[in-house]
């Protein structure tokens, strides 16, 4: 299946992983772009050099496209940008600050850029910019995506850009694919069906707890950590929606980010606040270190884990390749005989 993204990033099918933090790791990475997706590593969790051997790592994983994420409101955010430049990541995805000069450095090397977005305006934005491709997160994707549901949001910003589009946000099998190209995108990008993968290496209590759950069993807050986005519905997300933040539980969680992201206090402090207020910031960084208890620890009592709503619908643990070649056949059926449908 050739649509304008295959074309653009040299890869065979146009499913993309998304870039998840502590979920999205070399070996999960390099199993979609190896089964010809494109696989996208989080670098939210990671010190500049750390991202420097895992580019390496990458790299001898994989000699297919793949990509590196950076989240430029998050410590270390601009600075690990400016490793992935350094090490010529093939493609560079940006997400939740301003990405111009990442967009014009990769493009002096011949790398490619694809910016996240969760609204019309700023889909507008980094299409002038020079992004080479818009990952528009709807409504129903796990963790930070928009308040408007895909179907609304995609062929909106697809009405408004020229940009090649991939849709994010409630896709696990072939149905979805032919959907959200019938709606205007170019590709999708998948993370919960990713997460419930066999080369997926997070703790095996989440993978099983995923497997029981159901759509419903997910909640869309901004308390979590200080962003909106989609959670999986446990008591610990429950008592977080609430919006009560202990600033005493704050400061112990950032001062553990601090140490995870090896960046000084004053940087960690003044810098984010910047960007971001007192409790927003207090919200990152208790989102952050629960975040950690489940997907280091499996932890689901006193964590937070992202799950999208199509949670539901996921009950397999296949391969990456499988779920591609599964998918891309599926859609390609069901596009065919859409003609028999309408005639």
């Amino acid at each position: 299946m050739k649509t304008k993204i295959t074309e653009a990033f040299g890869i065979k099918h146009p499913i993309l992983l998304s870039g998840m933090a502590y979920v999205s790791l070399p070996h999960l990475v390099a199993a979609v772009s190896n089964a010809g997706g494109l696989g996208i590593f989080n670098s939210v969790a990671n010190t500049p050099d750390q991202l420097k051997g895992i580019i390496q790592e990458i790299k001898s994983l994989t000699d297919k496209p793949f990509a590196i994420n950076v989240t430029l409101i998050f410590p270390n955010g601009k600075e690990n940008a400016e490793v992935a430049l350094a090490e010529k990541a093939p493609i560079i995805n940006f997400a939740l600050g301003k990405g111009d000069w990442i967009i014009k450095a990769a493009h002096e090397y011949g790398g490619k850029v694809i910016s996240t977005v969760a609204t019309e305006r700023h889909a507008i934005r980094a299409a002038e910019q020079g992004a080479d491709a818009l990952i528009v997160t709807a409504h129903e994707a796990a963790a930070h995506g928009s308040d408007i549901g895909g179907m609304v949001l995609l062929p909106q910003i697809a009405s408004k850009v020229t940009t090649p589009i991939i849709s994010a946000g409630g896709y696990c099998d072939g149905r979805g694919l032919a959907a959200a190209i019938a709606l205007g995108a170019d590709a999708i990008a998948m993370g919960t069906r990713f997460l419930l993968t066999q080369e997926c290496d997070v703790h095996p209590n989440i993978k099983q707890t995923a497997l029981k759950t159901n759509m419903e069993d997910t909640i869309y807050s901004d308390g979590i950590d200080g962003l909106p986005g989609r959670w999986y519905k446990n008591k610990r997300a429950l008592e977080m929606s609430t919006g009560k933040t202990s600033y005493i539980e704050a400061m112990k969680s950032g001062w553990a980010l601090r140490k995870q992201v090896d960046v000084p206090v004053w940087k960690l402090l003044f810098g984010s606040l910047q960007k971001r207020g007192v409790t927003e910031l207090a919200r990152q960084a208790i989102g952050v270190d629960a975040l950690g208890k489940v997907l280091n620890d499996g932890d689901l009592e006193n964590g937070v884990v992202p799950f999208g709503q199509v949670i539901g619908r996921i009950r397999d643990l296949p391969t990456c390749k499988e779920v591609i070649e599964r998918m891309v056949s599926e859609a390609e059926d069901i596009i065919k005989s859409m003609q028999s449908k309408v005639a």
